[in-house]
């Protein structure tokens, strides 16, 4: 234990500077009092998997931690599509997904919004069109925003959950 703490103290820290802010981005405290403005309360969230492989929803779980902090910039996950204002589905549309995707859609109170979370979501990914799957989420119900990617980032999933939001209010 001694020769290892010796060696950390001779090497020293080999971590790079974090990066210098950017001045484009917004605040959470600016990001909180919009969303607040535009819907009076949080923005509720509906998740959906429509077949995924679970990796678009570990990135989507990875929001809720304190660096992205969703419930502090007043966005919150929901059971029920009965008090969502946004419907966020992952994976290619399972043949057997359907009826249940279209039934929590039009559960969901009006205005409402779709977001379609990576590739498979976006255009069925490698699975296509078959006679499981009916690809894209798009070919089910609309679709809003497309966050690409395989699996998107956090960031990613933030900027597109804000886009659906901002969206909802024009």
């Amino acid at each position: 234990m001694l020769k290892t703490l010796r060696h950390i103290a001779r090497i020293g820290l080999v971590s790079e500077p974090a990066p210098p802010a950017d001045t484009t981005l917004c605040s959470p405290d600016m990001l909180h009092d919009e969303i607040w403005k535009v819907f009076g309360r949080a923005l509720c969230l509906r998740f959906v998997d429509a077949g995924s492989c679970n990796a678009c929803e570990l990135e989507l779980q990875a929001l809720g931690n304190p660096y992205y902090n969703l419930e502090g910039l007043g966005i919150k996950f929901v059971a029920s599509p009965r008090h969502a204002d946004v419907l966020l589905v992952t994976g290619p549309m399972g043949a057997n997904m359907a009826e249940a995707l279209r039934r929590t859609h039009a559960a969901m109170p009006d205005p409402k919004r779709v977001i379609a979370i990576g590739d498979c979501a976006a255009c069925g990914g490698i699975f296509g069109e078959s006679y499981a799957s009916l690809g894209k989420v798009a070919n089910v119900i609309p679709v809003d925003v497309t966050i690409r990617g395989c699996p998107p980032t956090p960031t990613a999933l933030l900027q597109g959950i804000l886009a659906a939001a901002i969206g909802k209010a024009a």
